[in-house]
């Protein structure tokens, strides 16, 4: 508190979350401190001496706790060395069995060099670590929008910064495959977000307030991206008729979609999300190689890019008796408001 804005600014933070919106707390602590005398000194002494763990980083991490109680502790700047010497494992036994959070705390995977991608409630492995498939164990993708930096800098250009479309590519890729999205914009020195961060984030928002229930509470399905049209990516939830599933299409089609995935049945209804009206569709056989092994199904209408297509009714995609029926909601990436007249879009399912 003698130094800097001399006020407890993670207090700050921490009071105006908890008083003031329903987001958890988490908390970034770095083990690691790149020219602190004690830890180039074990450094020197080839981790074989703990001086730096036990006068800084060990005392720090349980202030952390025990003052402000976090939901979420993001560990980093473990890579220098293995757990053993940064005392991880007696501190998360502590966390996890006797702290004031040892109930709801979760943590990432980085505690030590030899930790990465095999200890923790979920894993970051490595930054932008995206697996693009399903992953066995919850995982993170943690990226920055500012492709260079994770802090802010002055001499930033617009190249550097992730597109919107780029950013919603991510965002559905990573949620498809089970992970969380971790998405950086780093702040000015007067704790200001710059114009083009601003303006990304509220883009996002806009995208999610259309389509966010395909990311919310969202699960994997049993396919993670489309059999026949790339860059389609999947996600799914319980709801109070089965499970809802629903489609993310990263590219807007010229004349047709065809989803090789869901398999739609007699009760099947279509609708768009943010669309009042409902769909009127039809199927629509695929002949491949002269065999008639697949159909469509196949609306024409006025459509808003970026709306949900949902479909009711359709069976899990196994082609051997498919016996439960689910929901399927197609949701289309939109570059702009436009109305997009006479378009046909079709659904692939089996007769």
């Amino acid at each position: 508190m003698d130094v800097g804005p001399k006020k407890d600014l993670v207090g700050c933070f921490v009071e105006a979350l908890r008083n003031h919106t329903d987001l958890r707390v988490g908390l970034y602590h770095s083990l690691f401190e790149w020219f602190n005398p004690l830890y180039l000194e074990d450094e020197a002494n080839q981790y074989k001496t703990q001086k730096f763990v036990w006068g800084k980083t060990m005392p720090e991490l349980y202030d952390l706790v025990n003052t402000y109680k976090p939901d979420l502790i993001w560990s980093d700047g473990a890579w220098m060395a293995k757990d053993i010497y940064w005392n991880s494992t007696n501190f998360l036994a502590w966390l996890f069995n006797d702290s004031p959070v040892k109930d709801t705390v979760v943590v990432n995977d980085r505690w030590g060099n030899n930790t990465v991608c095999k200890h923790g409630s979920f894993f970051n492995c490595h930054d932008k670590f995206n697996p693009g498939t399903l992953f066995p164990h919850k995982w993170e993708n943690a990226m920055k929008v500012d492709k260079v930096s994770w802090t802010y800098r002055r001499n930033i250009k617009l190249e550097h910064v992730y597109t919107t479309e780029e950013l919603l590519q991510i965002l559905a890729e990573t949620i498809s495959c089970g992970g969380n999205l971790l998405m950086n914009v780093g702040p000015t020195k007067e704790g200001t977000i710059i114009p083009i961060f601003e303006e990304r984030l509220k883009q996002l928002g806009s995208w999610l307030e259309v389509n966010g229930e395909a990311i919310y509470a969202s699960k994997p399905w049993s396919n993670q991206n489309d059999t026949i049209t790339p860059g389609v990516w999947y996600t799914a939830k319980n709801s109070t008729s089965g499970t809802s599933v629903y489609a993310i299409l990263l590219k807007w089609p010229e004349t047709f979609l065809t989803l090789g995935s869901p398999i739609t049945s007699s009760a099947t209804t279509v609708n768009l999300l943010g669309y009042p009206e409902s769909f009127k569709w039809g199927k629509k056989p695929i002949w491949r190689n002269g065999n008639r092994d697949t159909c469509d199904l196949h609306q024409q209408n006025a459509l808003s890019v970026g709306m949900g297509i949902e479909i009711t009714g359709t069976e899990e995609p196994v082609r051997s008796k498919p016996t439960s029926y689910h929901k399927l909601k197609v949701n289309l990436l939109y570059e702009n408001n436009n109305l997009i007249t006479d378009l046909t879009i079709f659904i692939h399912t089996c007769i």
